[in-house]
């Protein structure tokens, strides 16, 4: 007996479960061609010509002159827009798409944008054509490279015009940072540049030394003795234009000179009182701006008064001349006044230049506080040891760098504050925290 096979039972209820158990190859296959036919076209449709090529090698050649191919190459459409081109035969989907219409309610819209007659298209062709002339100039300097130029070697006008970074423009610097949100910081010009010419470790004086000659410590000392004199200069001036210039006074001639001032305010009142002697009369019309009385001149007087008009202006006239034949004769005066002057303006620009010198040496002011020159170290006669061993220290180490710095414009200048007092804070215990006193 032959064994039954038994049907195998799967289930049917997604369509994923249907396309693992039937063969649908068949349907796929159909719909594909079917797709192929609408895509490049069914070939009962098409022509012989588009379906069968001639052997051309059979057939004899066209002998062409370069002239007539190239007429021939020019009607034919560029390669490289071959893959622009619509070789699909599928219908469009959407049918009623925002064609441009020629031709709208008896219009020509083609002819009036070409040849128009309206002054406002006239003006919107000539707009047009600016914007367009524009824009082909941008593209022109932008299509020119130098292919020359090593891109390995730039130089520093190179990088100015390239922005910071050797390989981003400053255009696309700036529009980067513009579309990321970060804004663009312009940097100081003094940030590459050296804004001092002292150097960073200067040599000490001589006379510092632990076993200097005679010589080195008399001249540190004398330069040291010239800056304490400098010191009490000042002290002595500023004390001479405050406080010697006040006299000091008991209270009690204070009191007796602010009591002989108001008794003689009080005396100027009495004297300035109007009442006491003057009598005013209710009769008499004072008016504040009296009548002006127009008085005519006189014809002889006006005469008068032209001919001496006249008589200045000749005498002016002739001032001018005498002065002309006078300066004239006083041509080598002005040459060497000139000459002069030159002189004194060259002085002038050679003091600028060592002033300018002088400011680069000089440090800057970079806070509310201005650098004064530390103290010169100095060791006395007596406290040179001869050895580093008994050698005795002024200054640190560290506070010299530090002035350093602030000497060069690195640092601000500051002072030390010192401890700040803390306000005291008033200390309490909570009501929840507080014990029960007992009962």
């Amino acid at each position: 007996m032959s064994a039954t096979l038994k049907k195998k039972k799967f289930s049917k209820k997604n369509k994923s479960a249907w396309r693992k158990h039937i063969n649908v190859s068949d349907v796929d296959e159909f719909l594909e061609e079917q797709r192929q036919a609408e895509r490049i076209g069914d070939f009962s449709i098409k022509k012989d010509e588009d379906l069968f090529t001639i052997d051309v090698q059979k057939c004899p050649k066209l002998l062409l002159s370069a002239k007539e191919r190239r007429k021939l190459n020019a009607q034919k459409p560029a390669k490289n827009l071959t893959a622009l081109e619509n070789t699909s035969a599928v219908q469009d989907p959407i049918t009623k798409r925002n064609k441009v219409k020629l031709k709208k309610h008896g219009r020509n819209i083609l002819e009036e944008v070409t040849n128009p007659t309206s002054q406002k298209h006239k003006q919107a062709n000539e707009d047009r054509e600016k914007y367009y002339n524009v824009l082909d100039k941008k593209i022109e300097t932008g299509r020119k490279r130098d292919f020359n130029k090593d891109i390995w070697e730039n130089s520093d006008e190179e990088l100015k015009e390239y922005g910071n970074h050797e390989w981003v423009s400053k255009d696309l610097a700036l529009y980067h940072l513009k579309n990321t949100g970060r804004a663009h910081v312009k940097l100081p010009g003094t940030i590459r540049k050296k804004t001092t010419l002292l150097k960073p470790i200067e040599k000490p004086d001589p006379g510092v030394s632990y076993n200097p000659t005679l010589k080195d410590h008399q001249k540190l000392l004398s330069k040291v003795l010239s800056k304490e004199e400098e010191i009490m200069k000042q002290e002595r001036h500023l004390k001479r234009v405050t406080t010697d210039m006040f006299s000091k006074v008991t209270v009690a001639e204070r009191d007796n000179e602010k009591l002989k001032d108001m008794i003689s305010e009080m005396g100027a009142e009495n004297v300035d009182n109007p009442n006491s002697t003057q009598k005013c009369d209710a009769n008499i019309y004072n008016p504040i701006n009296p009548p002006v009385i127009v008085k005519k001149k006189a014809k002889q007087t006006r005469r008068k008064q032209k001919e001496q008009k006249e008589i200045q202006r000749n005498i002016k006239e002739k001032k001018l001349q005498q002065k002309k034949i006078s300066d004239i004769n006083k041509l080598k005066d002005i040459n060497e006044e000139i000459l002069e002057e030159e002189k004194i303006k060259d002085i002038v620009k050679k003091n600028k230049k060592i002033k300018l010198r002088q400011k680069k040496v000089e440090p800057k002011r970079l806070g509310k506080l201005k650098f004064d020159e530390p103290d010169i170290e100095f060791n006395e006669a007596k406290d040179i040891a001869g050895n580093l061993r008994n050698i005795k220290t002024e200054n640190s180490l560290l506070v010299q760098r530090f002035k350093v710095m602030q000497k060069r414009n690195i640092l601000p200048v500051s002072v030390d504050v010192g401890v700040r007092k803390r306000r005291k804070i008033k200390r309490f215990v909570r009501s929840s925290h507080k014990e029960i006193p007992a009962r």
